[in-house]
């Protein structure tokens, strides 16, 4: 890649390296400029700037990120579009994160351009968590570099979730003279909520003596269970001590005893007639993370947990308090990065007087108009999808057949778009981060390009509004972070918000879009036979 200071005038179609204001307006770094921004920059009475230019063999940021990305994952997994050559990958189911260590560290040790971050191996994720990033450093990357990264994934995934899977748990508390109820009740609970969080749960418990005997033959009776697991009243010191003998007793074997994960170093794990025993470590009473929880998770997960697995926990394994860090156990666990929730607002309830007709009933390529924009909505990753009715409300839903979407009626429809969009706002959820306001009159805004929307939202990085533009002509649709909903709600007549755009410049994100879907409405008869190629 060429880079360096260039005289303006010969940097129309150079990669802008750092932002410059013009006209009141920030030219952002990883803009193309056009003939336009070389003017408006040259008005401003600057004679340089830094740019980027491609060299033959480079492929642009954004292209390389998405073919590394794309071969990183399998299974339930969701790869985001990229978006300044950062593109993310996320969970799209609950289990454990397995990760190829050495495949990240032999792709991140190919060229400094490329680079990878995951998750730790065999943490536990959430839906719609983010699991990895592939970012380009520069704003291109070696071809050579790239196609070797494809190579060596080619071998295999770099990360997959392996799904937590519902288990049936017998839980056996063992008991001291002296032993008070409420410990056990406490204990109990603790694991029953544990369970619960991972689609499991407790269907049978029992209470015995903390003896070889009362012990062997609870263990023996358990019946339909996909685990068993055993608190005991004092924890296990030995592989000769109670719990591990009364395993050996019912016809088990003790696998492993003690594990390099603190707190949870005694635990134990036993099978017995191919079902898993776990003696607990004292440490699974209470709802803080320890080494229990590893061991259940991967059990859950379908994974193996045998000698090995459990010694190659050390690494991470230190959860206890140390006094460099004081009590982290007692705080709030930290939100793990997510996808952002963001929902597809479709406004359609307006007169459409300039057509003379209902403009979202007319049909192209077999379908309302207003059918392809649910369509490319419902085939990205937005959530949940509402749509505004008004005109013709039935008709509208109509069009909406088969799709999973909720439908809102704006009764004041007549008064303008004002008016659709405060109805849309009110009915959004109030977990979701941002909103994608499409008009049911642009067909050809693509699934693409409302993923690559949602790639540039990042409020944390001033990208909190995000307009799609072609040519530097900015359109429809734009994403708008939640903290703009209260503005939106005071907006009247026929107009929608773009007025917060120039209220807010520095928090907009410019997307350029590969063609004329963001710019293209049918608000006429003469546009409608310009899209369809019939007669008006």
């Amino acid at each position: 890649m060429l880079f360096g200071l260039c005289p303006v005038h010969e940097a129309s179609g150079a990669i802008l390296a750092h932002a410059v204001r013009v006209a009141g307006r920030l030219l952002k770094k990883g803009r193309v400029l056009t003939t336009d921004d070389v003017t408006a920059i040259r008005a401003e009475g600057i004679a340089d700037v830094v740019v980027a230019r491609f060299e033959p063999d480079d492929i642009a940021e954004d292209e390389a990120a998405a073919r590394i990305a794309a071969q990183c994952a399998d299974g339930p997994i969701r790869v985001g579009a990229a978006f300044t050559g950062r593109a993310n990958i996320y969970a799209e189911q609950p289990g454990v994160a397995v990760i190829d260590t050495a495949l990240v560290d032999n792709i991140n040790a190919l060229h400094e351009a490329i680079t990878v971050a995951t998750v730790p191996a065999f943490a536990r994720v959430g839906t719609h968590q983010m699991l990895a990033t592939i970012k380009i450093i520069p704003f291109a990357a070696p071809r050579a570099a790239v196609e070797a990264a494809e190579r060596l994934l080619n071998e295999g995934p770099l990360l997959r979730v392996a799904q937590f899977r519902p288990l049936k748990v017998a839980l056996i508390s063992t008991m001291l003279p002296g032993t008070k109820p409420t410990v056990l009740d406490k204990g109990e609970a603790s694991i029953a909520d544990r369970l619960s969080g991972i689609g499991s749960a407790l269907t049978a418990r029992s209470r015995v003596a903390h003896a070889v005997g009362p012990l062997t033959e609870a263990i023996s009776e358990v019946q339909n269970a996909d685990l068993i697991l055993v608190l005991g009243a004092s924890a296990i010191t030995d592989r000769r001590d109670v719990i591990p003998a009364a395993i050996e007793a019912a016809g088990g074997q003790v696998t492993h005893f003690g594990m390099p994960v603190d707190p949870g170093n005694l635990l134990l794990v036993g099978d017995v007639g191919g079902v898993p025993v776990i003696g607990l470590p004292g440490c699974a009473r209470s709802p803080k993370l320890n080494g229990f929880d590893f061991v259940l998770w991967r059990l859950a997960a379908g994974l193996p947990v045998g000698r090995s697995e459990i010694a190659a926990m050390g690494v991470g394994g230190l959860l206890t308090e140390i006094p460099t860090r004081p009590q982290p156990r007692d705080e709030p666990p930290a939100t793990a990065p997510r996808a952002p929730k963001v929902a597809a607002m479709i406004l359609a309830a307006g007169l459409s007087s300039r057509m003379g007709r209902n403009k979202l009933l007319e049909r192209y390529q077999g379908k309302p108009l207003v059918r392809h924009v649910a369509d490319a909505a419902a085939a990205s990753p937005l959530s949940p999808l509402i749509v505004v009715t008004g005109n013709e409300s039935a008709a509208v839903r109509e069009a909406f057949a088969g799709l999973t979407i909720s439908t809102v009626e704006n009764l004041d429809y007549s008064k303008g778009l004002s008016t659709s969009l405060k109805q849309g706002l009110s009915t959004l959820p109030e977990d979701c981060d941002a909103a994608l306001v499409l008009l049911g009159d642009m067909p050809l805004v693509s699934p693409a390009l409302i993923g690559r929307l949602i790639a540039a939202f990042d409020p944390a990085e001033d990208r909190a509004i995000i307009v799609p533009t072609r040519n530097g002509k900015r359109g429809n649709p734009v994403l708008w972070a939640r903290r703009f909903f209260p503005e939106m709600l005071t907006i009247e007549g026929d107009t929608g918000a773009k007025h917060l755009m120039g209220a807010y410049p520095e928090l907009v994100c410019e997307v350029e879009a590969p063609d004329d879907g963001p710019l293209t409405d049918v608000d006429t008869p003469e546009a409608l036979a310009a899209l369809t190629g019939e007669p008006a």
